[in-house]
């Protein structure tokens, strides 16, 4: 028997976007326009279909239930299995799997699976400009910005599963300069579930080579999105069952060469995860700290009035390079002491980033002159 979808309201949150993303993703292509407001596809074999660029139509809805079952008669699927698809079509679904028992789970499990889902996407986010072992929570308003937008999905059937529903993914709105190349500026909400794929790919691969014996291995997997936070997350949720699943499905509107991409965990890599995070945590920046120092570079972009600054300094009884991010007035007064070769005091957040040191939140507090080191 054919269930047909007909119910207006349900019909009018499909998108336009949807419509052409998923039309274009199944080998339909745009000859033509139609009329002020719509476009005609073809596609081969498949049927001509028209489809529209806004929802301002008086038969939007009854157009949209006519390309649903257009596609559903193409792809040999329900038409409710298709609504689901074009729903989700330009958004970037993250869904979190759980072997439970009938599709259930007990209460306490269910309420730690969501909000580790939760800390899991907004470590991913935090680090998407600035990949970091630990972050501050609340510190990051961008990032909590883009989590408060994210929807919780209907739950599926099969395993427990938490769908979590991003901001939509903007097409592009212009080609590459060179064809076939990577997307290499996309917006902030495709960035974060890219960081959380790679984030969740140098996790896993980072607890295999620790059970193979390596060390360090986390802290290389920093410059990936791995941190303290994202770590508890995946402990959090993966411990009260045998296997935790996270799965990404691009949205059609901007195409990856791969439909999705799934990583997978066990309640058996929890001891690693949480003995990551101590060992993050505990490598947390020192905060305020003094920093008697030399100017050794200065680097600074054309255009811009902040700048990047090396400087020299001892830290435990060693001669260290510490990088340090300075606003504009602080920037100038580094470039001043360069150029006299006068020491200078710095104050910041000395933290350590691999065998890297760098002063978070840096300030100059003075330029000392040859009269006052004397």
């Amino acid at each position: 028997m054919t269930i047909g979808i007909d119910d207006r309201p349900v019909l009018l949150a499909i998108s336009p976007t949807a419509l052409a993303a998923y039309a274009r993703a199944e080998g339909w292509s745009k000859t033509e326009t139609y009329g002020k407001h719509s476009d005609v596809y073809n596609g081969g074999t498949l049927p001509e279909i028209i489809v529209p660029r806004t929802k301002h139509l008086a038969d939007y809805a009854s157009v949209v239930a006519r390309l649903i079952k257009i596609f559903a008669d193409a792809a040999e699927m329900s038409e409710i299995a298709l609504y689901n698809d074009l729903a989700t079509a330009d958004r970037d679904i993250i869904r979190i799997r759980v072997d439970g028992e009938d599709s259930t789970v007990d209460i306490n499990s269910g309420t730690s699976l969501v909000s580790g889902a939760r800390d899991m996407l907004l470590a991913a986010a935090c680090s998407v400009n600035n990949p970091r072992p630990i972050y501050r929570a609340g510190a990051n308003r961008e990032a909590a910005d883009f989590v408060n937008q994210v929807r919780l999905g209907q739950t599926e059937p099969g395993s427990f599963v938490v769908t979590l529903l991003p901001p939509i993914v903007a097409p592009p709105t212009q080609k590459p300069l060179i064809p076939d190349t990577d997307d290499i500026n996309p917006p902030i909400t495709r960035r974060v579930t890219w960081r959380l794929h790679d984030a969740l790919a140098a996790t896993r691969e980072a607890i295999n080579r620790t059970m193979s014996g390596d060390t360090e291995v986390f802290a290389d997997a920093v410059a990936s999105g791995t941190s303290a936070n994202l770590c508890e997350s995946l402990a959090q949720m993966a411990k009260p069952f045998h296997e935790l699943e996270v799965k990404v499905t691009w949205a059609r509107t901007r195409p990856m060469p791969t439909a999705h991409s799934t990583v997978r965990f066990n309640n058996d890599d929890t001891p690693v995860l949480s003995e990551a995070a101590r060992v993050f945590r505990s490598r947390e920046p020192i905060p305020d700290v003094y920093l008697p120092c030399s100017v050794q570079k200065l680097q600074r972009d054309d255009g811009e009035t902040d700048g990047t600054v090396t400087l020299r300094t001892s830290i435990e009884d060693k001669i260290q390079s510490v990088t340090a991010a300075l606003s504009q007035s602080d920037y100038n007064r580094a470039i001043d002491a360069h150029k006299g070769k006068a020491p200078i005091i710095a104050i910041g957040d000395l933290d350590r980033f691999g065998q890297r040191w760098h002063l978070l939140n840096p300030r100059i507090v003075a330029v000392i002159t040859d009269a006052e080191e004397e």
